[in-house]
């Protein structure tokens, strides 16, 4: 069930009054009901796939309850692995199997010795890398003692499940979550007015900017050798926009419209584009996986301390890791590789912590060094963004070789002047809106008409921009 479609606007109410009239005097009523909705709403794709994510509910609810009565360290770091086996074992299975068996035969005939290995029809089921993650999050937290696991299977259930950051995120980690179903909520009628003003902005974001920057990033890359530099450089540009806006329009209304309901989700992007170095941008693009992979990947490897080797090999880990959770494919891995690449000098010189506050800090318009300071890390963002959106290493290559020639000034063959002044309009929001967690988050601030005039244009540009119904970029992931 998508955020942009009819039948998610039919199930949202029902959901909602069910949640605040119905039950809203029984804490228990309200978590069974999210369960059901939230399975509902999963199921809406293909109901099988609701047993694997019941299955690892199960598991790791009863894994965290053995771990609170089990004192010996050995059996303790033996369930935690039994966790972890499971719920990467089927990750693994669905997403990566294909990509391993190909990857090995093609390794095989690189060396001239031909074999033969059969992949499966698999299907990705949806949303697998956030729960599994999610759920994760749990066991490892009860396992280092940071959590008391639950008792409540129903707050358990609802948690791993919940319909709003089911399928593409935020990665929320049991600490923040879970406790937020142990406790009666109350409708607050500011948390709810602000949670639908970053719902149409999140809507805005995917179905003006993302789907319409899609169109062209479609044509441009699925074409790229009928272009010159200048229009390939424009597509990556374009899938720039489209993945931002793709995923942290997403994001947004999964915010959003967790606060009908009561619940605080994390921010998962803090306006990245506008990052001075790579290490500011990964602060702060998806902040809930990069911050996952952080504390159960990347600090326990020893971080950034210790020998130049070990600093070195734990970026590239962390950075290959994440470039592989995003898809079972090379050009994955190489995004992931070249990121790393960017990120080393950083932190060889010491200067990944640098640029920690916000840009401009109480000033409209940054200054000349900011502005190039931004403009080479997007610049060296997007081409790293060919390695993501391209269909193979050899098409990233030949898309980027293509590009980066004495074409690159030629005038683009295709110029989408509407898309991209909408863009446009959009830094420009963003950029004002820069301070808050949404750029539509202060704008409460404003008088009423003008804030009202502003809902309408936007609410009205989704209807007029409206084009075909696409799904979001990151339940493929």
């Amino acid at each position: 069930m998508l955020f942009n479609s009819l039948e998610f606007f039919i199930f949202l109410p029902i959901v909602f009054v069910l949640y605040w009239f119905v039950f809203g005097k029984n804490l228990k009523f309200q978590n069974f009901l999210i369960v059901i909705a939230s399975y509902v709403f999963y199921g809406w794709w293909d109901w099988r796939f609701l047993s694997l994510i019941i299955f690892s509910s199960f598991v790791d609810y009863g894994i965290g309850v053995l771990l609170s009565k089990e004192i010996i360290p050995k059996k303790r770091k033996a369930w935690l692995w039994t966790s972890i086996c499971i719920n990467i074992g089927f990750l693994g299975f669905f997403k990566y199997y294909n990509f391993f068996v190909e990857s090995f035969v093609a390794s095989f005939t690189f060396f001239g010795a031909e074999i033969s290995a059969s992949t499966l029809n698999i299907i990705l089921p949806v949303g697998i890398s956030f729960y599994t993650f999610q759920t994760l999050s749990y066991t490892i937290d009860v396992y280092n003692k940071k959590l008391e696991p639950t008792k409540d299977l129903i707050a358990f259930l609802a948690f791993v499940s919940f319909f709003p950051q089911l399928v593409a995120g935020p990665i929320e980690r049991a600490t923040n979550l879970l406790p937020q179903f142990y406790v009666k909520r109350q409708f607050v009628y500011a948390k709810a007015v602000d949670g639908v003003r970053q719902v149409i902005w999140g809507l805005f974001k995917k179905v003006v900017i993302a789907d319409n920057c899609a169109k062209y990033a479609n044509i441009i890359f699925n074409n790229s050798d009928d272009y010159y530099g200048s229009t390939l450089l424009l597509g990556a540009f374009l899938f720039a926009f489209q993945i931002y806006c793709d995923f942290s329009g997403y994001s947004d209304i999964a915010i959003g419209i967790s606060k009908f309901f009561g619940f605080n989700l994390m921010q998962n992007f803090a306006f990245p584009y506008f990052s001075r170095d790579i290490a500011e941008f990964w602060r702060r693009w998806h902040i809930s996986l990069s911050t996952w992979f952080r504390d159960y990947i990347y600090i326990p490897l020893g971080g950034s301390r210790g020998s130049l080797k070990k600093k070195i090999r734990n970026v590239f880990i962390i950075f290959l890791v994440s470039g592989f959770w995003h898809g079972a494919n090379w050009t994955f891995i190489i995004w992931g590789g070249l990121n790393a690449l960017y990120f080393l000098p950083l932190l060889l010189a010491k200067k990944n912590r640098v640029n920690t506050d916000l840009v401009a800090e109480n000033r409209l318009l940054p200054n000349f060094r900011e502005v190039l300071q931004m403009l080479v890390t997007f610049f060296i963002t997007l081409l790293a963004w060919v390695f993501f959106r391209a269909n193979s290493v050899t098409h990233a290559f030949t898309y980027l070789k293509d590009m980066l020639n004495g074409s690159l000034f030629s005038r683009p063959a295709i110029i989408p002047y509407t898309v991209l002044f909408f863009v446009m309009v959009f830094i420009a929001i963003e950029w004002v809106g820069r301070h808050g967690q949404y750029a539509l988050e202060r704008i409460d601030q404003i008088n009423r008409p003008l804030r009202w005039c502003l809902y309408l244009i936007l609410i009205m540009l989704m209807f007029i921009f409206n084009g075909e119904e696409q799904a979001f970029i990151y339940f493929q992931f």
